[in-house]
């Protein structure tokens, strides 16, 4: 007993020194308050929110690839005969960058797979921040107070397209300099400045000597470093502001309503990690991507054979192609309107778009309260129809970055398929429009009548006279309170009177005209005075004064 009491001794020392200094920390940093509330933080338990973490995932093996890749890639545009062990470039002239991409692909152990697995998760996490914004944009996330996050947002879908064609240029390849003489077009695109601004990238005359040392520590550190930044800023908002959640029994405004972060939601998380690492490494050992050997060193002289960008700037291509090549002399200057317009322009209207579209609805929209429920698409008619009109122009686009290769496949001549994407782009996202707003309408008044007449079962019943008449069942009390807790704005009054100044009177009759445009065509669901209390009750925000926190189911 003195034995195991002396043995003992060490144990509970070690244990009390370790409970005083917990406790000395947290009476001066209360870390012990604040980690309970986080690990009590309750997460939304649907599929959809997991598409952000798809991209922060993808991230982690872009980091964890990247940092291996860095010990063996060379950033340099020095010159050698190529002596490596691929034998059909031997005696070459190459680049030390293009160099080392080859040695890290057939003389680094396991180098291939590491650089096959960095660019499938380059390409899944450009992908899944787009689909995160989608997912975001139609559900309407992006409202107040959350106007903050989306602009955060956007900037990691900016910054994450900066470091994908950063590092897609980095070998030094035919494939990858093919698309930096496009980069360097649009630079000189530029009125006044655009000379200098390519002599500034590129350290003179093009292709210089300093794009890839330039390239390489804006991919490896300044981007990665800004992207996160925005990615613990981003995390940051949610905590603070909550999740938005799609409306369910006990879903409100004033809560939320899903699994606590530890250990429901961790376990879950940490699940969809290790499946994301899997898929990419099964792709990166699978299935073939850039492979730089087939296209050679490049030289500026030649020019790459149905050469194609990443997916990600695919649009920018077909732009490009389709835009008719125009030019105006104006004091003593020439504007290259292509690629001006779809490599300038184009992007800049898409993002200065993306920025100010929560504050463009928030302006049309009556009220500015808080909005934590998630809208459905078909509940917001015009801003579906706007966003699949935005995706059926980017996909015509993304089509015609691939115009010479389709010409080719199937045989059809390349001007004849060049005007008729030009007619597409024109008029299938006007189409697409129309038809997506219509769609949703007859959703909502098909749901209309289904809380109404009630639900149709598929059976009959017959009467004592011999007559059929069909059964109808209640709708479950969720089905019937998803149809019915829903936002449905109603357009803005036209402005009475004219004692104010003529501009405040066209700008008010503008914002009247856009708001009917936005919330006039709409589908009332029938509900009586009652109903429609409890509905503003349920999608009514948190008062400031108070906060009634999170529920875990």
């Amino acid at each position: 007993m003195p034995l195991a009491q002396k043995k003992a001794r060490p144990r509970n020392t070690a244990r009390r020194a370790a409970e005083e200094t917990v406790d000395a920390v947290d009476a001066r940093l209360p870390l012990s308050e604040a980690g309970r509330a986080l690990l009590r933080k309750a997460f939304p338990d649907h599929w959809s929110f997991l598409l952000g973490e798809l991209a922060l995932y993808g991230f982690v093996v872009l980091l964890v690839t990247g940092v291996y890749l860095t010990l063996f890639f060379e950033p340099s545009m020095t010159e050698s005969v190529y002596q490596g062990s691929y034998e059909p470039l031997r005696g070459v002239r190459t680049t030390q960058a293009y160099a080392s991409t080859l040695r890290i692909s057939f003389d680094v152990r396991g180098g291939l797979l590491v650089r096959q697995i960095h660019h499938w998760a380059a390409l899944v996490f450009v992908a899944s921040i787009g689909a995160h914004l989608l997912r975001v944009f139609f559900t309407g996330a992006f409202r107040r107070p959350r106007e903050a996050n989306w602009a955060v947002g956007v900037t990691m879908f900016l910054l994450a397209l900066l470091e994908g064609f950063a590092g897609y240029s980095l070998p030094d390849d035919l494939l990858s300099g093919t698309g930096l003489r496009t980069a360097q077009g649009i630079m000189l695109s530029l009125p006044v400045v655009g000379t200098y601004l390519s002599f500034f990238v590129f350290g003179g005359a093009y292709p210089g000597d300093d794009i890839v040392p330039r390239l390489y520590p804006a991919h490896i550190l300044l981007v990665p470093g800004l992207l996160l930044a925005l990615i613990s800023l981003h995390l940051l908002l949610i905590v603070r502001l909550k999740h938005t959640q799609w409306a369910r029994p006990g879903s409100t405004g004033r809560n939320v309503v899903g699994k606590p972060l530890f250990p429901h939601y961790t376990a879950k998380s940490a699940g969809l990690f290790f499946m994301v690492f899997g898929v990419l490494a099964v792709l990166g050992a699978l299935a073939q991507i850039n492979p730089v050997w087939n296209y050679g060193p490049y030289r500026t002289d030649h020019d790459s054979t149905a050469s194609q960008p990443d997916w990600y700037v695919g649009f920018l291509e077909g732009a490009l192609r389709l835009m008719p090549g125009v030019e105006t002399r104006l004091w003593g200057h020439t504007l290259m309107w292509n690629p001006l317009v779809p490599g300038v322009l184009l992007p800049g209207a898409l993002f200065l778009v993306l920025y100010a579209y929560p504050f463009f609805e928030r302006w049309v929209t009556r009220g500015t309260g808080e909005h934590h429920l998630c809208d459905r698409p078909r509940d917001r008619p015009v801003r579906t129809g706007l966003g699949v009109a935005a995706l059926t122009a980017y996909g015509v686009l993304l089509l015609a970055g691939g115009q010479d290769v389709i010409a080719f496949v199937f045989d059809v001549p390349v001007h004849a398929l060049t005007w008729t994407f030009r007619v597409a782009l024109l008029v299938l996202p006007v189409v697409a429009f129309w038809v997506t707003s219509r769609l949703c309408l007859a959703l909502q008044a098909y749901e209309r009548d289904l809380v109404e007449k009630e639900k149709a079962t598929g059976e009959v019943d017959q009467s004592v006279e011999g007559g059929y008449h069909p059964l109808h069942d209640r709708l479950p009390v969720e089905k019937r309170y998803v149809l019915l807790a829903r936002d449905l704005p109603r357009p803005l009054e036209a402005p009475a009177g004219r004692r104010s100044p003529a501009r405040r009177r066209l700008t008010a009759r503008l914002r009247s005209s856009l708001s009917h445009w936005y919330y006039g065509h709409r589908v009332l669901p029938p509900v009586t005075e009652e109903e429609h209390r409890r509905i503003e009750a349920v999608l009514a925000g948190p008062e400031r004064a108070s906060d009634p926190g999170d529920h875990t189911s």
